[in-house]
């Protein structure tokens, strides 16, 4: 091993480790800094360094489409520094372009927590591997240690991160064009995920997909019109559409630990291939469609009906609506909402051997984990129903949501004030919490103004007050501060 110099566009240079046999994928060979801080990519393919387009594309996506730099430092349109900076942790973006010693890109590298530890199988060498999400979300899971696989509320964390990069990816105009298992690294443990590969980024009327995805997350209508010839006007090319299929059957296989298409159904007995090419292509059948059950296995367990009615119905949009209609299929924004409303009904399990460990406590008629049975008591549903003011109709007020609440849930500003969402560009202090205190539940004022008692006094910060049933109040004194209503044990 020596060191090597990248000469980049821009004539900086940057030192790069030379090794045997680098990490070699599809498009590109990777080489590390010395520091491991970032990485130098060079293209397998020599033909591509000829490619005008190629350059150009690569100039848009590291310029004025890049999320990860404000733009005031020339990066995308309405990007401040806070959001630059948010987004810097949701994806692995090209930073510079390299002209020497050949045609390359430079990129982050992954944060060590998406690398496997020596000691996260008993079974496999995994050390030093990245950790794709299908170690996580199929029967591989079974090689990990438990305490790589994290719980059911770190995947609904994670879920909610990768919806807000791709809504942000899409709202900038872009496209991935090979969303997958392969493409988004996750780390159960800590919530978190990184999009990688972002340098073959589809630029929509500008520069075509060069890729047409990972089996398993490819659209229907690319998988059918996959042999005819680029340039067919019949040839269904990956866009933000197809990105839309990939972001459910990923969110599915989270939530769920399997994919929403590979059930028992057989649609071709004479051919594995034929087969295989229906199953994800033509006849594409979602496992949990309601109206046809051909296709879904018999130890379903938990289902789609289980994390709640936010997401029942967007995942049924995405695979049965959806699923041969693009255009229907649910966006990375709509995701985003119904993944957040669905975390504000997470609940704790109290069966000390659930693997799950958090469940969505939808249904408080029947308050039962769906992942282990365990059932929930009574007098631990405890259920904030947030109400905003009407415009113009002081004194009326509308749903605004609804929180679960458990011992030591933290509560945002998102929760106590009409019209703010937990985005990129969300205020992340904590305001308040509730805890259980002997019998009794409390809301502890932590750090809003002009929250008031049922009585209608003021609760100072600092202070607390009671959730029993029925009570109402006012959770902040801003002007489109919320009212909450709670109820308990029902």
């Amino acid at each position: 091993m020596g060191l090597a110099e990248a000469t980049l566009t821009d004539g900086r240079k940057l030192s790069y480790v030379i090794k045997d046999n680098p990490p070699r994928g599809g498009m590109k060979h990777t080489y590390f800094a010395p520091d491991k801080s970032y990485v130098v990519q060079f293209f397998n393919n020599p033909e591509i360094a000829r490619d005008p387009n190629i350059h150009k594309r690569l100039e848009a996506i590291i310029g004025k489409y890049n999320p990860t730099l404000s733009e005031a430092a020339g990066g995308a349109r309405g990007n401040s520094e806070a959001m630059a900076r948010y987004f810097s942790n949701s994806f692995c973006w090209p930073t510079a372009i390299v002209r020497e010693p050949e045609f390359g890109i430079v990129c982050p590298a992954y944060p060590a927590n998406f690398f496997f530890r020596q000691d996260a199988s008993e079974v496999l060498e995994l050390w030093g591997k990245d950790k794709r999400s299908n170690w996580f979300t199929s029967r591989n899971r079974r090689f990990l240690q438990p305490k790589e696989l994290g719980d059911f509320r770190s995947m609904l964390q994670m879920s909610i991160v990768l919806a807000r990069a791709i809504r942000r990816m899409h709202q900038a105009g872009l496209a991935h064009s090979d969303l997958s298992c392969n493409n988004v690294l996750i780390d159960p443990q800590t919530g978190s995920c990184v999009v990688i590969d972002i340098d073959s980024l589809v630029v929509p009327g500008l520069f075509p997909p060069e890729v047409v995805g990972t089996r398993g997350y490819i659209a229907p209508e690319v998988m059918e019109s996959m042999s005819l010839p680029f340039g067919d006007p019949e040839r269904k090319l990956p866009c933000a559409y197809t990105d839309l299929h990939a972001l459910a059957v990923l969110l599915y296989e989270y939530l769920l630990l399997r994919h929403p298409l590979l059930g028992p159904k057989i649609f071709s007995a004479d051919s594995p291939e034929e087969d295989d090419y229906l199953a994800l292509g033509p006849k594409a059948l979602f496992i949990e469609d309601p109206k046809d059950q051909s296709n879904r296995p018999d130890d379903l367990g938990v289902t789609i009906g289980d994390l709640g009615p936010a997401l029942e119905e967007l995942f049924l949009r995405a695979f049965v609506d959806g699923l041969h209609h693009p255009n229907a299929r649910p966006t990375a924004m709509e995701w985003e909402k119904a993944l957040v409303k669905t975390w504000d009904l997470l609940h704790p399990c109290e069966n000390p051997d659930c693997a799950a460990k958090w469940f969505v406590l939808h249904d408080t008629a029947h308050p039962v984990c769906p992942f282990c049975g365990h059932p929930v008591r009574k007098d631990r549903i405890v259920r904030l129903h947030l109400k905003s003011q009407l415009r113009g109709s002081a004194g009326r007020w509308a749903g605004a949501g609804e929180v679960n609440v458990y011992h030591n849930m933290p509560l945002f500003r998102w929760h106590l004030v009409a019209n703010t969402f937990p985005d990129e560009k969300a205020d992340r202090t904590m305001l308040a919490y509730a805890c259980r205190y002997g019998d009794q539940w409390l809301l502890v004022n932590h750090g809003v103004r002009g929250m008031k008692s049922p009585g209608g006094s003021l609760v100072p910060e600092g202070q607390a007050l009671l959730l029993k049933d029925g009570a109402v109040f006012l959770a902040s004194g801003e002007e489109k501060g919320l009212l909450i209503e709670v109820s308990c044990g029902k």
